[in-house]
């Protein structure tokens, strides 16, 4: 560990921070562009095979940009998109941002340090930086926008220059430091650990939007909630808001023991998707969608009393067309992805005939990510974590996502060197109480 990032780790002040020299490489996780094409016509695209952990090069740091010494940071499915080069080379994100300007040619490398969150502290600011000071403790929103551009004003994700950080962009969290604009950074809630707080922003941020906020499906008190995939990632932050919002969390898993775990989060109903038959290869047979969502919807019913005023949808193409035939007349399908597949088959008469609406959504913008970790500082939604890796064990990381082998969120400890570090109010923790910061377990 170099000097900087050990006096970063030792909560150093701002002015011994500067003292220590930025380092000319670092760690990192990352894919290389010489590895493209080394799946083939591979069925298992097995990540642990592509992701590195080596040193890369330290970039120079841009005016509206601070350097972050980063404590911890956790896998998002993006992470696998990237190792698989699926749906397509992360790279050829790279090579078009990179013709953008002078600053962007910097990300254009034949190597991608990938990752979207981020815990950790300012070690460097640039010269236009106005908000944020040398030692301060940062979460990191996984959306880098366009500041200057009009619609950005309006909402940032609705910008053409809105890109998914560590995906769509290099020097991602993966890594012992990373470079992000100053416009990403939120404060790390003094309660939590660095390995807690890396789990909260893109999925929860992300889940905020789709349900809570304005250009989502705006959830009201005691609306009914069909969560797709509810212990994993995006799921378990989706239970949480649905639950804080007044709403009945109906939660789909895998298997029993996630639904174990998802009823310790407060899913008010819990079906087991394997009891129910439905498959990845469901989505593609319209007589087998609607059979499943006859079978799901009479669940519902019966353990609510009505349909679904919302489903929460990530899953894709196993599930959309159920999503679409499950939500009640008047109802509202939002989805921000689509992991089993692209292509989704729905019979659209559902859709209009009905009355229905579906809302296309992403990460939260800046004030969403906000206010997601103020719910968080507040001790309302608490992390997901289930395991942590050293970031030496990226690729058993990721494969555990990749697999659907986890629960929640799967942190990676950076520079911290083991769980628990960080944590600067330990009365507030006190108070929120150690058994529901970790309601998953840890594995």
């Amino acid at each position: 560990m170099d000097a900087l990032a050990a006096a970063a780790l030792d909560g150093a002040d701002a002015k011994e921070l500067e003292s220590h020299p930025v380092p000319t490489e670092y760690l990192a996780v990352h894919t290389g562009i010489e590895d493209i094409g080394m799946f083939g016509g591979a069925e298992d695209k097995d990540v642990r095979k592509s992701l590195r952990v080596g040193r890369v090069p330290m970039p120079e740091l841009a005016p509206d940009e601070v350097l972050v010494a980063v404590m911890a940071s956790s896998v998002n499915y993006n992470t696998v998109w990237s190792a698989t080069f699926e749906p397509v080379p992360t790279f050829s994100f790279l090579r078009q941002y990179g013709k953008r300007g002078w600053w962007e040619r910097r990300h254009d490398q034949p190597y991608h340090v990938l990752g979207s969150d981020a815990a950790g502290v300012v070690v460097r600011t640039g010269s236009g930086v106005r908000r944020w000071q040398l030692g301060d403790h940062v979460l990191v929103s996984p959306i880098q926008l366009d500041d200057q551009e009009p619609m950005t004003q309006a909402d940032g994700m609705l910008g053409e220059g809105q890109r998914a950080w560590g995906y769509e962009t290099n020097f991602g969290g993966l890594a012992h430091y990373a470079v992000v604009r100053a416009s990403q950074l939120i404060p790390k809630p003094g309660h939590l650990s660095w390995e807690e707080a890396a789990s909260i922003p893109a999925c929860g941020g992300t889940a905020y939007r789709m349900l809570i906020g304005d250009r989502g499906a705006r959830m009201k008190l005691g609306d009914v909630v069909l969560i797709w995939g509810a212990a994993g990632g995006l799921g378990v932050y989706a239970v949480q808001l649905v639950k804080q919002a007044g709403g009945i969390a109906v939660g789909v898993v895998g298997s029993e023991e996630k639904a174990e775990r998802v009823r310790a989060l407060g899913c008010d109903v819990v079906i087991n998707r394997t009891e129910l038959g439905i498959g990845d290869d469901t989505g593609d047979d319209p007589a087998a969608v609607i059979e499943a969502g006859k079978r799901i919807g009479a669940i519902i019913r019966r353990e609510t009393g009505e349909d679904p005023h919302i489903v929460f949808e990530y899953v894709g193409q196993a599930t959309f067309g159920i999503s679409m035939f499950v939500a009640r007349r008047g109802g509202v399908v939002v989805t921000c992805g689509s992991s089993t597949g692209y292509q989704h088959q729905y019979d659209n008469r559902y859709l209009w005939m009905k009355l229905k609406r579906l809302i296309g959504s992403h990460a939260g913008n800046l004030q969403e990510m906000w206010e997601c970790v103020r719910l968080a500082d507040q001790g309302r939604i608490v992390p997901a974590l289930s395991t942590v890796h050293p970031i030496e064990d990226i690729g058993e990381a990721a494969r555990l996502v990749q697999t659907n082998g986890h629960t929640g969120k799967v942190g990676v400890l950076c520079l911290a060197p083991m769980r628990g570090l960080g944590i600067t109010d330990p009365e507030k923790r006190a108070s929120i109480g150690e058994h529901r910061l970790a309601p998953l377990g840890m594995g």
